[in-house]
């Protein structure tokens, strides 16, 4: 007996050894979050001819700590998140980025009794109301929306709103706001015209205000010592996998036409503005 349970506990060790492994920043429900990626797990398991298994975590801190710890070897970040893993983790680097996410965009959308209206200058209006950002690590919910409020308000959102919340995710706001317990949100564009498309949204109760200009956003991001631990070449076999992802159901999930190739430069901008707003070193 003594000498089976070290070597059951070697199995299990190598078992957990061979398994690569991904997360995702909660920007959505959770629920949603694991079906997409449990497929997409599956997807790479074939592609790659490892076992692939998909982790979910609770916060946008949780992703970064995970990856941090090598907990996970792969992320699907946010740009700021994106930007704040790399700085944490030597050698990791973005591999791929949806088609849309080189210009993604921020809405901001306001409960209809405000009486708010959409315009493409920014809305100025919303000074005094109640508003809620997505989750505080969040790129298109936080950093951008409060970047854009500053530099056209010259106020911190503390200053500007009579009430600052922060929702946790995208779906979140939008309910939030819907409801009228937030007057207005900033809410990622993707997951308003999705959620719109699925008859999610009652548009007279919720509309969007203003759009943000175009900035550069989600990305997988993988640590830069994949090679070592599943062999040589893995790093790219995982890139190209993505990037030949062609399941419209996985695709739509996330939701993006297709992944094409990224790199961290790429988000350059983004750490300079979370360094202008302090939200980065």
């Amino acid at each position: 007996m003594k000498k089976i349970i070290p070597l059951l506990l070697l199995c299990i060790s190598t078992l957990f050894a061979n398994t690569f492994t991904f997360t995702a920043i909660p920007d959505q429900d959770e629920t949603m979050l694991k079906e997409r990626f449990t497929k997409l797990a599956s997807y790479l398991s074939k592609e790659l001819d490892v076992k692939v298994k998909f982790i979910p975590v609770k916060s946008y801190a949780a992703s970064i700590s995970a990856f941090r710890n090598n907990q996970v070897q792969l992320a699907w970040f946010g740009g700021l998140s994106g930007v704040r893993a790399r700085t944490l983790v030597e050698n990791s680097y973005a591999i791929v980025q949806g088609e849309s996410d080189p210009k993604f965009h921020t809405y901001i959308i306001a409960n209809t009794t405000t009486g708010i209206k959409s315009t493409e200058s920014f809305p100025k209006d919303i000074k005094g109301k109640t508003f809620t950002f997505g989750s505080k690590g969040s790129t298109s919910g936080r950093l951008m929306p409060e970047f854009y409020i500053r530099e056209n308000m010259k106020k911190a959102p503390t200053e500007l709103f009579s009430k600052v919340g922060f929702s946790g995710n995208h779906s979140k706001t939008i309910s939030l706001v819907q409801s009228g317990a937030y007057e207005v949100g900033a809410v990622n564009f993707k997951v308003w015209d999705r959620d719109l498309k699925a008859g999610k949204i009652d548009t007279s109760k919720v509309k969007v205000i203003w759009k943000t200009p175009a900035y550069p956003d989600y990305q997988f991001t993988i640590r830069g010592d994949v090679d070592k631990t599943f062999g040589e070449g893995f790093a790219r076999k995982v890139q190209v996998a993505l990037i030949k992802l062609d399941d419209k159901e996985i695709l739509n999930a996330l939701p993006r036409k297709r992944l094409i190739k990224a790199k961290s430069s790429d988000f350059d901008p983004i750490l300079k503005v979370g360094q202008q707003i302090g939200l980065l070193d």
